[in-house]
């Protein structure tokens, strides 16, 4: 990092945020969410969005960009990181092996992350698909405190657990963002 950007959003109503409220595909007119299930789901759809945003605009070579040494963490790192864990959920459900990883070894989601434009575009497919197979597996179980798999976990923590690692996941985006280009906001 040899200068830092200046800091910049495209919000004019509140200047604080990412952009502004009408064009916020997480801003909704309908009523909440009703239930414990829609809820969680609702959170998360909301921090699938933020990711997604974070990343908007970027090329591959700004995804791919580490933030401070030693660290390998990167925005494609972070898509690519949170694929995976969408991929080992699903292994949490059953008692049999789990799925091959994605990426190989562990910690190549974000090893391995380059500037490839190819790379990105397969990034953010294994995303979406990894996503909508572990919101269908999930969907199986309408009982949220039902228990499954060898560790007897209940799906609720589960649920949980998801939305933790994508609020954690988006708080880096957060700031590996603000150091390829500045851009800050919610």
């Amino acid at each position: 990092m040899t200068e830092a950007s200046a800091r910049w959003t495209r919000a004019t109503v509140f200047p604080d945020m990412w952009v502004d409220p009408a064009d916020d595909p997480r801003e909704t007119d309908g009523p909440a969410p009703e239930g414990e299930s829609a809820t969680l789901q609702d959170y998360l759809t909301g921090y699938r969005h933020t990711l997604r945003m974070k990343c908007d605009g970027l090329d591959a070579g700004q995804l791919a960009r580490r933030s401070v040494p030693p660290s390998t963490m990167s925005l494609l790192g972070l898509v690519r990181h949170l694929a995976e864990v969408e991929r080992d959920w699903r292994n949490w459900l059953g008692e049999g092996d789990p799925a091959p990883k994605l990426y190989g070894e562990r910690d190549a989601d974000f090893h391995g992350a380059t500037a490839d434009p190819a790379q990105v575009e397969a990034a953010f497919t294994d995303l979406a698909r990894e996503q909508a197979a572990t919101d269908t597996a999930l969907a199986a179980y309408p009982d949220l405190s039902t228990r499954v798999g060898k560790d007897d976990i209940a799906i609720r923590e589960l649920l949980v657990h998801r939305i933790e690692e994508y609020a954690r996941h988006c708080g880096h985006a957060d700031l590996l963002r603000e150091c390829v280009d500045g851009r800050v906001g919610q």
